[in-house]
């Protein structure tokens, strides 16, 4: 990996099928800048490592290839979503950072 990145954007939060899963979709051009930044870094089964901040909280996950989605999808926690007043179907403010 290059230099650190960082990007904003807001997408909607939505559920796996009927588990307690839940994600944002990166958008198209964001998934492209992390693909292009990552190269042949990425971890096992494609996925990306970040540094996520949503309102006050700030955690480390990873971000995961997504075919369905055609872009990575950043999974949300329970503790997340709570402290951030977060439900499906809403928005999410988020700031992205490739993690090392």
């Amino acid at each position: 990996m290059a230099d650190e990145r960082t990007w904003s954007f807001e997408a909607t939060l939505w559920r796996w099928r009927d588990g307690s899963w839940h994600f944002v979709t990166v958008p198209a051009q964001v998934s492209d800048e992390v693909d292009e930044a990552v190269g042949d870094a990425a971890g096992g089964f494609g996925s990306v490592r970040v540094r996520v901040r949503v309102g006050g909280t700030i955690w480390l996950t990873s971000l995961f290839p997504s075919a369905e989605q055609a872009a990575y999808v950043l999974p949300v926690k329970k503790a997340v979503r709570a402290a951030e007043g977060l439900a499906e179907g809403g928005p999410v403010r988020v700031v992205l950072t490739l993690a090392g």
